[in-house]
């Protein structure tokens, strides 16, 4: 009768780490897709974009490019610029003027400028940055 006692407590015990066993197996595997996923084709880990913001100390017209601070940006075709609210061009940037938006450090070590807002912000960009911080006009 002892060993019947025996063999049925390890067959519980048995039975009963089974599904824990099961879980802990899946939980790997999730993380290890979850991991591959963040990772670019080539093996590096995807960037996502960096804000800035300071006033501008150059700008290359012929290059595309800007300079604020020691960061030199890139202006692409898929570069977004506004100025007062509205679509700009870097035409309309001048030195020592606001700037503030996001960008994207390229393969090539280029920081290629997503979002550029040339000049300080409007009213309505104020307003749904409030809303989306949740913060109280002051």
């Amino acid at each position: 009768t002892i060993t019947r006692i025996a063999v049925v407590a390890l067959l519980a015990a048995t039975i009963g780490t089974a599904p824990t066993q099961v879980l802990a197996g899946d939980a790997k595997r999730e993380s290890a897709a979850a991991a591959e996923k963040k990772e670019a084709p080539g093996g590096e880990k995807k960037q996502g974009r960096v804000p800035f913001h300071g006033k501008i100390a150059s700008v290359d017209k012929k290059a595309k490019t800007f300079t604020v601070g020691e960061r030199t940006f890139q202006v692409t075709s898929e570069t977004k610029l506004n100025k007062g609210g509205k679509p700009a061009t870097l035409d309309d940037a001048a030195v020592g003027e606001d700037v503030g938006g996001n960008y994207e450090k390229a393969h090539d070590g280029k920081l290629n400028a997503k979002m550029v807002r040339i000049g300080p912000k409007v009213e309505n960009e104020v307003k749904a940055q409030v809303k989306k911080t949740g913060a109280k006009d002051q």
